[in-house]
């Protein structure tokens, strides 16, 4: 019972005519898309139970003049009842408040909510409600899902508070069916999408605009399912007439419905933004640096006291899950049972979709995409393949494994208080140890084969010495030639770039070892990725700095007297 109502407010029973009502927002494209189906069915009388708060209309243009539109709260019973009585059907649609973040107002709106439709559905003696839920009501953010059926339980925990209030809602309406000549199902669409969309692919456009999608999260190689809205429409009328010839195997029951076309998350976004003139994801962002940054800021802001729009962000924890792992459906029950097929590809869709946002469509810029096939300048500097993949995150399970031993080292070394020569016997002593323990062990501890280390593998060849030498060698060689080239005052401006670097490593030997090799060590695992990630602006910004450095220096050059100038040219 919503609050402000009496509790002995009764209504009179509803007649059985070809009245259906839709639940939702009439700038809903879903809603639209759904309303204008069962207009062409010539079937219904359709009442819109319109949820918007804003005036407008959505985009059926004159066809809303073939719409009864009544405007309701769900938390106030009556005018609930009136949108409702009359009708025996009812699809309740997405009942979440845009731009509303508060968990409890949007347990208010999609939970409660729900419970009111289902109660004046009984009272008013409506024969059948469906429920358009979503598949990511079995997801709980961790585990993969590969073509997965109805037979997946709700998760024991969500990572996303409003898909729990979705499964929440879901439940109600399965729950009902049979109650009071009420029959229910439910519909679970897998990433809706279509045009004028204000929820995924305005979210996409918003990001691309900030510059959040040029990352790909993780390998980009995840799966998903994304449904256009028209077949999610059709899928809504089918359960509708199934419901209506009492099919066992529909009332009570959830049914994936999907395009039938699982694709690439990644590739998805990149045809759509590539649509819309933006540029492609193309910098892979490794998921658990990903997922550090977030609990970096999710950190930030609670010692700050920020407040954080998680449902509005591109960086939070469930949306990480979301774009980096693979959540497929098996929509073969919807297929066998309710008879249905999409009526839109995929392809189809993405082109209609894109179409509709002309008016967000990136005019300003030309996108280029980069091939992603040619090094990029980082890896190109960091020269080696082994460190480029370490340093660039290219493999997360070797990059771990180096930033653990080398702050190991860090700690061992510097931060533990030791002298060197005491850190180097006792680090000595722990190897042999070790060694010693992992020695003695059996070849089989518990069914699980311990393979034993051979002598040749302690063993250095004269090829790793020379490898090892070489370089040293070479900046010794280096070093003298340096030397020798100032003694002799043949080379001016090497002498001014071995004072400026002299003078730079005093200003770095200000600060304790500690601190330097500890900025060291976070420098050199974050500098190349993020100018991998940044390239195009950092050359950008580099080349201007070059330019407007030259004009200042041309400027100043030209004021100095002649003899210091001449001077300068030749040194």
């Amino acid at each position: 019972m919503a609050v402000g109502e009496r509790e002995n407010e009764t209504f009179p029973p509803s007649g059985d005519g070809n009245v259906c009502t839709v639940v939702g927002r009439r700038n809903d494209p879903l809603v639209n898309s759904l309303i204008l189906m069962l207009l062409k069915t010539k079937e219904w009388d359709v009442r819109l139970a319109d949820l918007t708060k804003k005036d407008g209309l959505g985009d059926l243009g004159e066809n809303w003049s073939e719409v009864k539109i009544v405007g309701t709260d769900l938390m106030v019973r009556s005018q609930v009842f009136e949108a409702i009585r009359g009708s025996s059907a009812v699809f309740l649609m997405d009942l979440s408040e845009p731009l509303v973040y508060d968990s409890y107002d949007c347990y208010v709106s999609i939970v409660q909510g729900t419970k009111n439709v289902v109660n004046i559905c009984k009272e008013c003696k409506v024969k059948r409600l469906i429920y358009n839920s979503s598949a990511d009501v079995v997801f709980d953010g961790l585990h993969e899902i590969h073509n997965g059926n109805e037979s997946l339980p709700y998760p024991y925990k969500f990572e996303d508070t409003l898909i729990d209030f979705k499964a929440q809602s879901e439940s109600i309406v399965l729950i009902a069916n049979g109650s009071d000549g009420l029959l229910t199902c439910a519909l679970r669409p897998s990433n809706t999408f279509g045009p004028k969309d204000m929820h995924f692919i305005k979210f996409l456009v918003n990001k691309a605009q900030t510059g959040a999608f040029k990352f790909i999260i993780g390998s980009g190689e995840p799966l998903a399912d994304f449904t256009y809205v028209d077949n999610v429409s059709y899928a809504h009328i089918l359960a509708e007439k199934a419901l209506c010839s009492k099919e066992s195997s529909v009332a009570g029951k959830p049914f994936f419905i999907t395009n039938l076309e699982p694709m690439k998350i990644w590739e998805f976004i990149a045809l759509t933004l590539h649509g819309l003139g933006y540029q492609r994801p193309y910098i892979h962002l490794p998921t658990k640096l990903a997922l550090f940054f977030v609990m970096i800021m999710d950190w930030l802001c609670r010692e700050l006291c920020w407040e954080r729009n998680a449902r509005s962000s591109f960086f939070t924890i469930s949306m990480i899950h979301a774009l980096s792992r693979t959540r497929t459906f098996d929509c073969s029950k919807a297929k066998n049972i309710l008879g249905y097929l999409p009526i839109v590809s995929l392809k189809e869709g993405i082109s209609l979709t894109i179409d509709s946002f002309s008016d967000l469509a990136n005019k300003t810029l030309i996108s280029k995409d980069r091939d992603i096939s040619i090094p990029s300048k980082a890896e190109k500097f960091l020269g080696s393949r082994e460190v480029a993949e370490i340093l660039l995150w290219r493999d997360e399970k070797k990059t771990f494994s180096y930033i653990v031993g080398l702050f190991f080292l860090y700690y061992w070394f510097l931060l533990s208080g030791r002298t060197w020569i005491t850190s180097v016997a006792k680090l000595l002593q722990l190897v042999m140890i070790i060694l010693f323990i992992y020695g003695r062990l059996p070849s089989s501890v518990f069914n699980f084969h311990i393979g034993k280390l051979s002598p040749s593998y302690f063993y250095i060849s004269e090829t790793s010495v020379k490898n090892i030498i070489k370089p040293i060698a070479n900046l010794w060689n280096q070093g003298v030639y340096i030397l020798r080239s100032i003694a002799q005052g043949r080379d001016g401006r090497l002498f001014l770039k071995v004072c400026g670097s002299l003078y730079l490593l005093t200003l770095f030997l200000r600060f304790s070892l500690n601190t330097l090799t500890g900025l060291g060590l976070v420098t050199v695992f974050t500098i190349f990725i993020v100018y991998e990630q940044h390239e195009t602006e950092v050359d950008r910004l580099v080349s201007i700095s070059s330019v407007a450095g030259t004009k200042l220096w041309n400027k100043a050059n030209g004021k100095l007297p002649e003899v210091l100038t001449k001077y300068i040219r030749e040194f």
